[in-house]
C-alpha cells in the first residue's frame, strides 16, 4: 500500500467492535438502498464492504448511516469513513463533499485535520498536466496550505509541505508553458510577466534557473538591456553553473558586450 493510503488508513485504524449477533442476522442480506436496519448492523455492513475493498457501496452505506442514524454516536464516524472510502474509490467530488460536511458540521472535532488532509489529497490526485487548465492544481495547493496553517503540528502536516513543493513546482511549470508560448509569439511584455511570476512566486522550484534566462531572452527583444542584464546577473549569483546561465552570459556578451560576467 502506498504510503499517501498508509497515512489515510492511520486515522481510522482504531477497531470498531460491534454486537456480533446483529451482524450475523444481517450478513447474508444484500446491501439494498433504503432498508431500514440498526444502528449497529448498518455501519457493520459498511465496514465489511470497506475491507473487501468494495469503496463505493461501502461509502454509500455508511451515507444510510448518517441518514437512518442521525444523532447516534455513530454518525460522525459514518460521515468520515464515507469520505474516505469514496477517495479510496477515486470518487473524488464525493470525497470532498462528504469531509466538508463533517467540517461544517463537527469543525472543532479531534479528526478535523484528517478531514481536511482528505480534501486537499482529494484535489491533489486530480491534478494534470502542465498542458491543462490549473484550477484544481490551485485548490490543492490552498487546502494543503490551509491544512498547514491550521494544524502545524499534525500528522498530516509534513506531507502536506511535501506535497506543496510538488504543486509549487507543477503551478511555476504551468507559468513557463504559457511564457514560452507567448515567446514564440512574440509577445514580450506577456512573456515577462509569466517568467516574472516564476521568479518572483516559485523561486525556489526546479524552474527558476530558466525563467531567468528567459526574462534575459525577453527584455533584450524589448530593447531593455539594463533589465536583461539584471536577470542574468541574478542567474549568475544563485546558479551559475547552469547551463541556462551560460546561455543568457552569451546572449548578454552578444548583445551588451560590455555588461561584466556575473558569477557567485
Amino acid at each position: 500500500m502506498p504510503k499517501t493510503n498508509r497515512l489515510l488508513l492511520l486515522a481510522l485504524s482504531v477497531a470498531v467492535v460491534l454486537p456480533a449477533a446483529g451482524c450475523a442476522r444481517n450478513r447474508a442480506k444484500s446491501d439494498t438502498a433504503y432498508v431500514a436496519r440498526d444502528v449497529n448492523t448498518l455501519y457493520a455492513l459498511a465496514k465489511g464492504r470497506l475491507d473487501k475493498g468494495d469503496y463505493t457501496t461501502a461509502a454509500k452505506t455508511f451515507d444510510e448511516v448518517e441518514r437512518q442514524h442521525p444523532y447516534s454516536v455513530w454518525a460522525r464516524r459514518a460521515q468520515l469513513m464515507s469520505a474516505f472510502s469514496y477517495y479510496m474509490a477515486k470518487t473524488y467530488p464525493d470525497a470532498i463533499s462528504s469531509a466538508q460536511r463533517f467540517l461544517t458540521i463537527h469543525p472543532g472535532n479531534k479528526d478535523a485535520p484528517y478531514a481536511n488532509y482528505l480534501i486537499a489529497m482529494s484535489y491533489y490526485n486530480q491534478i494534470a498536466d502542465v498542458t491543462r487548465d490549473q484550477k484544481i492544481t490551485t485548490q490543492a495547493s490552498d487546502s494543503f496550505q490551509e491544512l498547514i496553517r491550521r494544524y502545524p503540528e499534525s500528522r498530516y502536516a509534513a506531507d502536506a509541505r511535501l506535497k506543496q513543493d510538488l504543486i509549487n513546482d507543477q503551478l511555476a511549470g504551468k507559468e513557463m508553458e504559457v511564457g514560452r508560448y507567448y515567446q514564440r509569439s512574440g509577445n514580450w511584455l506577456a512573456s515577462v510577466n509569466r517568467f516574472r511570476e516564476v521568479v518572483d512566486k516559485y523561486q525556489t522550484t526546479t524552474h527558476a534557473p530558466e525563467a531567468l534566462m528567459r526574462l534575459t531572452e525577453s527584455y533584450l527583444a524589448l530593447g531593455t538591456p539594463d533589465e536583461a542584464v539584471k536577470s542574468a546577473a541574478v542567474l549568475g549569483r544563485n546558479y551559475p553553473g547552469t547551463v541556462w546561465y551560460e546561455r543568457a552570459y552569451a546572449l548578454i556578451q552578444r548583445h551588451v558586450p560590455n555588461a561584466p560576467r556575473q558569477a557567485a
